[in-house]
Order: structure tokens, then C-alpha cells, then sequence
């Protein structure tokens, strides 16, 4: 069973390599708090049109940190795929509960040039420069440059009234096994300059590049990790 969906899956993402395009997924990964098991998240992609799709992420905690997040946390980027790369239309972000404190709700107009709204109760209205991207079309935009044959390189997000710039840089590869199957990956880390957090990523290239495995240090200390559980095609 693992083996044949592992061969569809590849199959899947060799017509998406074809023509570089993102092919609809869903995806599930276990997390963990330094050494303790913190709950799962789920990743979706779906295809709206030709060209534009809607990206969410939602994540419940377990055991000890269900008492500190009680409530299921989502994110979701409704973005467009053009001729430059991934560019966001809309972001929401809701920690779930009935306060708005943590909650995010960002407009991108290209044509104006200005990404407007709100973050943490905070007015938001900034000039939107080439690549700026938002927490969820970050991920996509990693993954659409990999499948064009690209190498990533700087990337801009926007963190609520603020552009920031991120860092992308190969680590080479890796062979991992995973609930997935074995699947060779190549490994990016991510890091804004002056930071002591780095993020680290492993993307599966036969399957689309999704990842399989993702983590977060600080001073060269692991926060948080990814570990992919499940993975189907929509």
C-alpha cells in the first residue's frame, strides 16, 4: 500500500515538474516542542482556477499545550500564480478563539502597490515591494521556484507593519524515511539577517516538493519540529 501510493504520488509529481505547476494536496505532520509531543497540523492546497489557489494550515494541540491552546489555529493565503511567481491576494490568520488580539487579516493590491488591514488589533498599511510574500504563500513560493528549476534566494515577508527579508540557502540533500515512504529531499534553511532563529526545511522532490520534514532552532537550539504523517492528492 505505502509502495503504490508512493509511485502515484511520484507519478503525480513528475506531471507537475512537467509544466511547473502546484498540484493540490493535503497533508498532515506530527509536531513536537523540544522534546515533547505538541499536536499536528495540517496543510491544503487547492486550485480555485488556472491560476489562483488557496493555501490553509490548520493546527491542534495535544497534551500539555492543550491547555495553553485549547482552540484549533488556521491559516489561510488565497494567492496567484503569474509570470514573476507566487503573489498573495488575501491572508487570515485566527488563533480559533472568540478574541481578536492575535488575530491577523491582511489585502494585498498589487495595483496600488499597498498591503492593507489589521494584525493583533494593529492597523496595517505598508508598500508592498517585489516578492513581498505572507506567512503562508512564503511556503508556496519556496516550492514553486524549486519546481521551475529555480534556486531560491531572498525573500520578502510581510510581518505586521513591517517587510522583512529572509535568506533562503541550499544545505545539499538528504535521504529520509519517512511515514511517506523513503524519499530523497534537498534541504533549505531560511534566516533574516541579525537573527538567532533559523528554519530548516526538507523538500521531497517526488512529491512535488512538499515537505516532509521541517524545524526551527535558536542559537543553535531546536524550538520546534515537523515530521509528515500522511499525504494525499486532492
Amino acid at each position: 500500500m505505502r509502495l503504490a501510493l508512493a509511485l502515484s504520488l511520484g507519478m503525480a509529481a513528475s506531471a507537475a515538474m512537467a509544466d511547473a505547476s502546484l498540484q493540490p494536496f493535503r497533508a498532515t505532520y506530527a509536531l513536537q516542542w523540544r522534546s515533547f509531543d505538541a499536536g499536528t497540523t495540517e496543510l491544503k492546497l487547492q486550485r480555485e482556477a488556472d491560476n489562483k489557489y488557496v493555501y490553509t494550515s490548520r493546527s491542534t494541540a495535544s497534551g500539555l499545550f492543550h491547555a495553553f491552546f485549547s482552540n484549533e489555529i488556521s491559516q489561510t493565503s488565497w494567492f496567484t500564480v503569474t509570470a514573476e511567481g507566487i503573489r498573495p491576494e488575501r491572508y487570515r490568520g485566527d488563533d480559533g478563539s472568540s478574541r481578536t488580539s492575535r488575530d491577523i487579516s491582511l489585502d494585498f493590491d498589487w495595483s496600488t502597490g499597498r498591503a492593507t488591514g489589521t494584525a493583533e488589533d494593529q492597523p496595517v498599511d505598508v508598500a508592498l515591494e517585489p516578492n513581498t510574500q505572507d506567512d503562508m504563500s512564503i511556503q508556496m513560493s519556496l516550492m514553486y521556484a524549486l519546481l521551475k528549476g529555480e534556486q531560491p534566494a531572498n525573500v520578502r515577508l510581510i510581518d505586521k507593519n513591517r517587510i522583512k527579508e529572509y535568506t533562503y540557502t541550499s544545505e545539499g540533500t538528504a535521504q529520509l524515511k519517512t511515514a511517506v515512504g523513503e524519499v530523497e529531499t534537498v534541504i533549505y534553511r531560511s534566516q533574516r539577517a541579525g537573527s538567532k532563529r533559523v528554519t530548516r526545511m526538507w523538500y521531497a522532490p517526488s512529491l512535488g516538493y512538499v515537505p516532509v520534514r521541517g524545524e526551527q532552532l535558536r542559537d543553535g537550539k531546536r524550538e520546534w519540529q515537523m515530521e509528515i504523517r500522511s499525504l494525499t492528492r486532492e
